[in-house]
């Protein structure tokens, strides 16, 4: 069954977890590298476990596995073997299934929310690349190549059984395409489409978000479609774009305002995170149903969002 439909028939909102790299920056980890989170999957899988135990414990009803960056061909450009490499992928949903267990298994928190899922991330080709791509979708890749790309890590991911696939920043039409193609290959595993976006009607490819939503409405596999990393001023105009061209639930986790530089890699300018969990709520308003956050949020916002959906919806 569609894990997500299966929340929202009995819930109005589900409630994602937020930024993960963030979180593991606080704990004392070291980000800058071609792997990004990923490399804690080799130096420290305790403290991926205890990332997703915060937002769990923050009432997240979703969270998204370390596996964004997590690619064979960038572990094995590390002299990670292939053998490793995918065991190294698919420990990133066992890690998260573990800590979602054992949560699970004390009474206290099983009380007025639903059994929280866990969604493993599918990055797109340019997290790969760590040069920004993802920002840009300018690849010059095409569907078959696209697929091929993400062909072997989507096996090794849904061997692992998340609960559903989080295929998140895509920033251009083709690389949606290219992982449906490759999800028909597992009837039985859905998975949501987030793109990144550059501003209220546009994918950071330039296309309209309208006309990709349009295109996968018919999708049957694909729970829901929306937007992720990407500014929250945006969120509202993409809501209603998404809304033009789908009847899927809408899927929004912006990051908190500030800007990444892909050179540097570096945040720059003013988050405006201190009315997440308002913002939130006006984002359901306007029809999102799936609502975190990504960069630069943390657990408090999740836990915001959680306190002020239960008092208001």
């Amino acid at each position: 069954m569609n894990p997500i439909e299966s929340i929202l028939k009995d819930y109005p909102m589900m409630v994602l977890d937020g930024a993960f790299s963030t979180e593991l920056e606080q704990k004392g980890c070291d980000l800058n590298d071609p792997l990004w989170s990923a490399k804690i999957l080799i130096e420290n899988p305790d403290l991926i476990a205890a990332v997703h135990e915060d937002y769990y414990k923050a009432g997240a009803d979703c969270v998204i596995t370390a596996s964004y960056q997590a690619t064979y061909e960038g572990f094995m450009k590390r002299g990670v073997s292939e053998a490793e490499a995918g065991r190294l992928i698919a420990s990133s949903v066992e890690i998260a299934k573990g800590v979602r267990d054992r949560f699970w298994s004390n009474a206290e928190n099983q009380k007025g929310r639903p059994k929280p899922l866990v969604a493993a991330s599918v990055g797109p080709y340019g997290a790969y690349l760590a040069d920004g791509s993802e920002y840009r979708g300018n690849y010059g890749l095409d569907k078959k190549a696209l697929s091929e790309f993400h062909k072997r890590r989507m096996q090794t991911l849904v061997g692992a059984g998340p609960d559903i696939l989080a295929c998140e920043t895509i920033p251009c039409l083709v690389e949606a395409q290219a992982i449906v193609d490759v999800l028909g290959e597992y009837p039985e595993m859905y998975a949501w489409i987030s793109f990144s976006a550059k501003d209220g009607q546009h994918i950071n490819s330039g296309e309209r978000i309208e006309d990709c939503a349009k295109w996968l409405n018919d999708k049957s596999q694909v729970a829901a479609i929306g937007v992720n990393c990407t500014a929250p001023e945006y969120m509202e105009a993409l809501i209603e774009a998404i809304r033009r061209g789908t009847d899927k639930p809408i899927i929004v986790y912006p990051n908190s305002g500030e800007h990444y530089d892909a050179i540097e890699k570096s945040w720059h300018g003013c988050s405006k995170s201190e009315h997440y969990a308002m913002d939130a709520m006006k984002w359901h308003q306007k029809g999102a149903q799936i609502i975190g956050g990504c960069c630069r949020t943390t657990p408090l916002h999740i836990h915001e969002i959680v306190a002020l959906a239960q008092r208001n919806l």
